[in-house]
Formats: structure tokens, sequence, C-alpha cells
């Protein structure tokens, strides 16, 4: 009799605990460089919150179920975190701070509380989630964003230097530093002596970063040359190499987007909706997403429109009625979807402007 109830607690022990290993937790991270905190939260409603050092990541992932969903803001090493823990539980959702309001504008800012409201609308579904690239696309726009920062930081020491001359009079053409050979011929200007020094470290500084500049376009078109996707666009009229790998490196997978809207609208090309009551209104675009690679993009239309007669015909036509700073938007849209179906289809371009596929 004794033995029978020993068998008979063992296996109801057995089935509780089979049960409370099928419930699913819901866990919120919030996630620092050396640290985060994790708030767990059980399908009662319940939850702890507990503080883990960036170490002991190997011992969090040891207490975790593969019924959890977890959830956690992107930052620098989100990535890293992501590939620990993704085959341990059920759903990783990465969550961009900025659209979650609830944790950027909390007036009770503490990792406690940002990873209990993660955890809470985890369990209800509400999270904004960010859509996670694979680790090339990743890194490709790694490459492309260094080299927007110091194409920017270039210009801005090109107008210092424009600054100068136009001082003393001298009106340089636009693209007139561009080269090696016209920042030489600045050197060679009779100015005082403070000013040479100042005009040689600018010089020094802009060499440099040209340097860096070509050094990562040639990566960058190496690399890009490698994705799938990459000769489909540059058969485009108006996409070259660089600008090809630049818009893949935001697309990723194309096959993400169920259509062209949802990828016009990752893009953030697409124009704010209000409703209220029966009235409809549509603002200006959202511009959520890569500005690089909405930048590329409307590079890209602009240049196409001057080969291919739809485009062209299709800008000037809405030029004419809502004037040109919304004509060229509504032709980056229009780009957007050629761009969207070419690598949706596989299509390869013969002759672009007239719109001939390569047998």
């Amino acid at each position: 009799m004794i033995a029978e109830e020993c068998v008979y607690s063992t296996w109801t022990h057995f089935q509780l605990q089979r049960k409370v290993d099928e419930m699913t937790r819901h866990i919120g991270i919030d996630l620092h460089r050396n640290c985060f905190t994790a708030c767990t939260r059980a399908e009662n409603g319940r939850g702890y919150v507990r503080e883990w050092r960036m170490e002991d990541l190997d011992r969090f992932v040891r207490s975790l179920r593969q019924t959890d969903e977890l959830a956690v803001e992107t930052t620098g090493n989100t990535r890293l975190f992501c590939e620990k823990v993704a085959e341990h539980v059920a759903k990783v959702v990465v969550v961009n701070s900025a659209q979650f309001k609830l944790i950027s504008h909390s007036v009770k800012k503490t990792d406690a509380n940002d990873a209990e409201l993660l955890s809470r609308y985890l369990s209800q579904g509400l999270l904004p989630e960010v859509r996670m690239k694979d680790k090339t696309h990743a890194q490709l726009a790694s490459l492309t964003q260094t080299r927007d920062k110091l194409v920017k930081l270039r210009t801005i020491l090109k107008n210092k230097i424009n600054n100068m001359l136009s001082a003393h009079g001298i009106n340089l053409q636009r693209e007139a530093l561009s080269s090696d050979r016209q920042l030489q011929s600045v050197l060679e200007l009779p100015f005082a002596p403070m000013e040479t020094i100042e005009l040689k470290v600018l010089v020094g500084q802009i060499r440099s970063l040209n340097e860096s500049i070509h050094t990562l376009e040639d990566a960058i078109q190496k690399e890009g040359e490698k994705l799938t996707g990459h000769k489909n666009l540059t058969s485009i009229k108006g996409i070259g190499p660089t600008s090809a790998s630049i818009l893949l490196s935001v697309i990723g997978d194309v096959d993400d987007f169920a259509d062209e809207g949802k990828l016009a609208s990752y893009f953030g090309i697409v124009p704010r909706v209000h409703n209220s009551n029966e009235t409809e209104r549509s603002g200006r675009i959202t511009k959520r997403g890569s500005k690089l690679g909405r930048t590329a993009l409307v590079q890209c239309s602009l240049v196409a429109k001057r080969y291919s007669r739809y485009l062209s015909d299709y800008y000037e036509r809405i030029k004419s009625r809502r004037g040109g700073g919304k004509a060229i938007i509504a032709l980056a849209r229009k780009f957007l979807g050629i761009i969207y179906q070419t690598l949706k289809n596989n299509w390869i371009f013969e002759d672009f402007p007239n719109f001939v596929l390569a047998k």
C-alpha cells in the first residue's frame, strides 16, 4: 500500500511538473552592454525580475524552456543575445524602443520597469517587432552606413574650405574639390600662415577620407555582388553596383514582404493616414526605416527616369498636378515597385527602358 502511494505521488509530481514545463512564460529583457534585466511573467500573470551579468548569459540560457517567448530591445549586442537564446525558446521578438512609446516616453524609466512592460505586452501580442536580417545583409548594411558617415564628414570639410576661399573672393565649382589635383591646387594659393596651416589639415583629412571611402566602396561592391538579386538590380538602368548593394542591404530577403506596399512601408515612403469619424486625410511620408535606403532609392529613380520614357512621363504628370517634391516621392515609390517585382520574379533586363527581359 505504501509502495502504491509512493508511485502515485511520483506520477502526480511528474504530471504537475510536465504541465509547468508546458506553460508559456513571457520574458522581457532590458539589455545593456555588460548586463541585462529579465522579467519573467507566467500564464497566471505573476512575474519576477532578476538582473544578470553578460558573462552569466550561458547560465541564463540554461534556465529557459522551449515554450518560453522572449522580447528584447534593439541595442548593439542584440544579435549576439538573440543567437544565444533563439534555439532554447519558442519565439524571440526584437523590439524597436523608438516605436514602442511606452518605454521611450515612460515616466518611470528603470531597467525593471522596461523589462516588465516588454513581458506584459509580449503576452498580449502588442509589441512592434523589428525584422532581423541575416548576418551577411547586416554586415553589408553596417559597411554602407559607415561609408555614408564618412561621405557626410568629407562634405563638411569641403564646405569649410569653400567658405575659406569664398572669404577671399574665390568661388569654386560644386565638385571642384573632388580630385587630388584640385586639392593640391588649393594648397598652392597664397594665404596667411594660419590659414595655410588650416587648409593643410583640412586637405589632409579629405585625402584620408577619400582613401577610406574608396576602400569601403570596393568592399561593398565586392560583397554586394555575392548577394541574391544584385545582378537583377544592376540590370535596371539607373542602379549601379554600389547602389544595388545599399538597396539589397536594406531589403534583405524580398520574400519577407507580402507585396510592394509592405516594402514601401518598410522604406518609409508611404503617407501618414489620419482617420477621425468620417474624415480621412493623408499627410507626409512616414520616413520610417533606413534613411540611407530612401536616399539611394530617390537618387536611383531620378537617374532611371532619364532613360525610361515610362518613368519620365509618370514624373512629369505628377509634377504638373502636385509639384516637384511630391513628384519625386511618387517616382521613388513607383521605382520601388519595379525593384520589388524584379527581385520577386527574378527578372534580369536586357533593355530596361523598353522593359525587355533577358532570355
